[in-house]
């Protein structure tokens, strides 16, 4: 049986091959764009730049294959297609990465010193403050880790106090490494230490 490799012209090329190449291009430097826009709010500069140069390389394979081939509404359904299902599998995969750091933010009418000295026993640094809220008294927790360990960080708060108000912000840039053997925290972890944070 003699097999012949479908070229341009083909009708399987054509309505078949070139729209699922233009769809999984598409998904994937879509998918680069993503985590190269949230890899500059890290400043991760370096990587951010490697990622673009292979981004618009991709789109321009891609759009190039569109405009040859004007005629086929495939062409176009796959481009849309890629683009969006792109852009949902880029933040899935920035999720998963969970690359840089965050800023916990907890405020407890009640039971802030005991969250506060659970954190620092499972190893988080923290930094206290009492605050007045509507209701009263308030105690705040802050501590900033990496972003991998906040579910880990919020089992231990849920545990202490399950109805607890908390806000999670993204740590744009600190200026003192996170410890590699250490579940998340700055070596010297206190608010002061960050030099900004972006909200």
């Amino acid at each position: 049986m003699d097999l012949t490799i479908p070229t341009p012209g083909n009708p399987f090329f054509d309505y078949v091959l070139l729209p699922c190449f233009i769809f999984l291009a598409r998904v994937t430097d879509v998918s680069i764009g993503t985590i190269r826009v949230i890899l500059l709010t890290r400043e991760k500069k370096a990587v951010a730049a490697s990622l673009g140069f292979l981004e618009v390389l991709l789109w321009i394979i891609v759009i190039t294959q569109v405009i040859k081939n004007l005629n086929n509404v495939f062409c176009y359904l796959a481009y849309a297609g890629g683009f969006a299902t792109g852009t949902f599998v880029g933040m899935i995969l920035e999720e998963k990465l969970a690359m840089g750091f965050s800023l916990l933010r907890i405020i407890s009418p009640q039971f802030g010193d005991r969250i506060a000295n659970r954190l620092s026993e499972a190893g988080y640094r923290v930094t206290t403050m009492n605050g007045q809220g509507s209701r009263g008294p308030v105690k705040i927790v802050f501590t900033v880790l990496k972003r991998k360990k906040i579910g880990q960080a919020m089992a231990i708060v849920k545990e202490v106090e399950p109805d607890v108000f908390y806000s999670i912000e993204n740590a744009r840039s600190t200026s003192f490494t996170v410890s590699e053997d250490s579940p998340g925290f700055l070596r010297r972890g206190i608010l002061e230490k960050i030099i900004k944070v972006r909200k």
